[in-house]
C-alpha cells in the first residue's frame, strides 16, 4: 500500500469480508487498528506541519488516480 486511496479501498473489502462472514472478526479488527494508526500517523503530520505553517510533503498523502475495487478490476 503506497497511498491513502489504496488504504481506503482495502478497509472497504475489509469491511464486505466482514459483513459477508469471508473474515473473521479478530482479523478484521487487528486490521482495522493497524488502519487506524496508519491514519493517525497521516494526521499528526499535517497538523505538524500545520503549526509550522508548511505545506506538507507526505508521499502516502499523494495519489494521481483513484485505485479501483477489486470487483471493478
Amino acid at each position: 500500500m503506497k497511498h491513502i486511496s489504496e488504504l481506503t479501498v482495502q478497509l472497504s473489502d475489509l469491511y464486505e469480508g466482514l459483513k459477508n462472514g469471508t473474515v473473521e472478526v479478530k482479523t478484521a479488527a487487528e486490521m482495522n487498528n493497524t488502519a487506524g494508526k496508519i491514519i493517525h500517523t497521516q494526521r499528526v503530520q499535517l497538523e505538524y506541519a500545520a503549526l509550522r505553517k508548511e505545506e506538507p510533503d507526505i508521499a502516502f498523502m499523494k495519489t494521481k488516480a483513484k485505485p479501483k475495487a477489486k470487483e471493478e478490476v
